[in-house]
């Protein structure tokens, strides 16, 4: 969350913590995702928003009403806010993430388009009869863009991201070893050994998880080229969309990313080696940002300072 005049305020995961049998919230955040895969049957730690959309109407704005309290906000003074979501939401969605925000205690909401906002946080020069391409590799989803005078000229969404990498990781892991291991050991896995392309001095690293057959603990021992072609499926969606988007620029903007290159942000953009696998498919210049993880959200936080004048790139707001 970015709050106007003092920037990034507060960052934690989408992860709330409920007691299911009295629907009390236990945990937000970072707190809450240390509890995923390990609460009693009546606590449950979920994300209520999955692939870019919610999956819990009522969870999602109780988790926004408490982090927009976590910062400060109050009855008293109810803000207006800017949300960041994928470009391929629908009406519906759409009308579910602004209402969830007002409900939660905001007086307004606009949305804007995530890879627009990744691109404003990345300083690309959108506003400029140019391309720009960004490409925002997100838990859910993962979004290309072609930019140019301050739109979208192109675009290629598809609801493949981070997570669906996670869960990659624990299908490969289940099928070859017959070891089920938790979202979070997946996760921690994909962090050490995950990988886009090959690398010298290749690790390996030791995975916990419990026997199907037997029921008891176990440890194995997996490779970086062993788990990289366990994320290969969702790692070339991810790739083939860029080549997609790439497909849709005009010959003159197209030209124009032999120089300026794709900017790569979002968790997934932090995956080793995917630079590389997309420069070595496209033959484009592939370039990461300083940080990632915070680049749309930084976007976002300069559309709040400049609020009157980016008015017409929200969604719903254009001509």
């Amino acid at each position: 969350m970015y709050a106007r005049g003092e920037g990034i305020v507060l960052n934690e995961p989408s992860v709330i913590a409920l007691n299911t049998k009295t629907n009390e919230v236990l945990a937000v955040g970072h707190e809450a995702w240390r509890m995923i895969g390990r609460t009693p049957s009546h606590v449950g730690a979920v994300r209520p928003l999955r692939k870019g959309a919610i999956t819990d109407f009522d969870v999602t704005q109780r988790m926004i009403r408490l982090l927009l309290q976590r910062v400060g906000v109050s009855r008293l003074n109810r803000p207006r806010v800017v949300i960041c979501v994928p470009s391929a939401i629908t009406a519906v969605e759409r009308r579910a993430v602004t209402e969830a925000a007002r409900r939660a205690g905001a007086s307004d909401a606009q949305l804007i388009e995530q890879p627009l906002a990744a691109a404003i946080g990345a300083d690309m020069p959108i506003n400029e009869p140019r391309g720009s391409m960004v490409t925002d590799i997100g838990g859910g989803t993962t979004e290309t863009a072609l930019l140019s005078m301050g739109g979208v000229v192109a675009l290629e969404t598809i609801r493949v991201g981070s997570f669906d990498i996670d869960a990659a990781v624990q299908g490969y892991v289940r099928r070859e070893y017959g070891i089920a291991i938790g979202e979070r050991t997946a996760e921690e896995a994909k962090k050490v050994l995950g990988s886009a392309a090959p690398a010298e001095n290749e690790i390996r690293a030791e995975v916990r998880g419990r026997e199907l057959m037997s029921g008891l603990p176990k440890t194995l021992i997996l490779t970086e080229e062993e788990m990289r072609g366990a994320i290969d499926e969702p790692v070339t969606a991810m790739v083939e969309s860029v080549i997609s988007c790439l497909a849709q620029a005009p010959p003159e903007l197209a030209q124009d990313l032999i120089v300026e290159g794709i900017h790569i942000v979002g968790g997934g953009s932090m995956l080793r080696g995917m630079d590389i696998r997309i420069h070595k498919e496209t033959k484009i210049p592939v370039h990461s940002v300083p940080a990632p993880l915070e680049t749309v959200v930084l976007g976002a936080g300069r559309c709040i300072e400049s609020y009157d004048s980016v008015r017409a790139m929200f969604m719903g707001q254009r001509p």
